[in-house]
């Protein structure tokens, strides 16, 4: 048992588009990340997904309309539901989510990442 420092934590990501587990609990992890641009749509026929926003303001396009979430606000994604997270300018971002959650979701393509080799932080 330690807490976590989530500053502390965002200062040690260099890069884009990569979550890293800060913590796990109950076959959920807790991922940081920093984005910058956009993702490609996507959904997760099996698990929902949480973004709470740090820093920034994300953008989350739907097949009907988009959400903008600002900082201090989190967005939960019902499970199959098709999104893309887009971010005009760079964005810190909490996410909670299965363990399981491959990153692109149903798609695979050169973003898509291996969830087994998340780095832990």
């Amino acid at each position: 048992m330690k807490k976590v420092n989530i500053s502390e934590k965002l200062n040690q990501i260099k890069d884009y588009w990569n979550p890293r587990v800060v913590a796990e609990l109950n076959g959920q992890q807790i991922r940081l990340v920093k984005i910058i641009g956009d993702f490609t749509f996507h959904k997760h026929d099996n698990e929902d997904e949480m973004f709470w926003v740090i820093k920034g303001k994300l953008k989350l396009d739907f097949e009907d309309k988009t959400e903008e979430v600002n900082e201090g606000e989190f967005f939960v994604v019902p499970k199959g539901i098709v999104h893309r997270p887009v971010a005009e300018q760079e964005v810190h971002l909490l996410m909670f989510t299965a363990a399981e959650n491959i990153n692109t979701g149903d798609i695979k393509n050169e973003m898509t990442l291996d969830t087994e080799n998340l780095e832990k932080i």
